[in-house]
């Protein structure tokens, strides 16, 4: 079942980790577009929704890995992908299935 959170929750340029339906999912904020997916860093299980967001680029705080939000692609091995989640606006809150492969 979809999560639903307010807007406010993530500003432009941030990015927060919430649970949905059992699964860490990372949200980011990229000027006003949200973006949503699997919140665990494919090299040691790094929550990428406490990690830095520069642009649509998702920095993982323990070992750099970096990530488009846009597309999942890992920067340095574009065939590394992280899981999408879909995501909707609806208001003044967005709405963030699970992680999709």
């Amino acid at each position: 079942m979809p999560k639903r959170i307010p807007v406010s929750e993530v500003p432009p340029g941030d990015c927060r980790t919430i649970e949905v339906d059992g699964t860490m999912v990372a949200v980011f904020n990229v000027n006003g577009q949200f973006y949503a997916m699997d919140g665990s860093c494919p090299h040691a299980g790094g929550p990428l929704g406490d990690g830095f967001l520069n642009g649509n680029l998702v920095t993982c705080p323990w070992h750099g890995w970096q990530f488009d939000v846009t597309t999942g692609a890992c920067t340095f091995s574009p065939e590394i992908k992280q899981p999408l989640c879909a995501v909707r606006m609806d208001g003044s809150e967005v709405e963030i299935e699970a992680p999709r492969d």
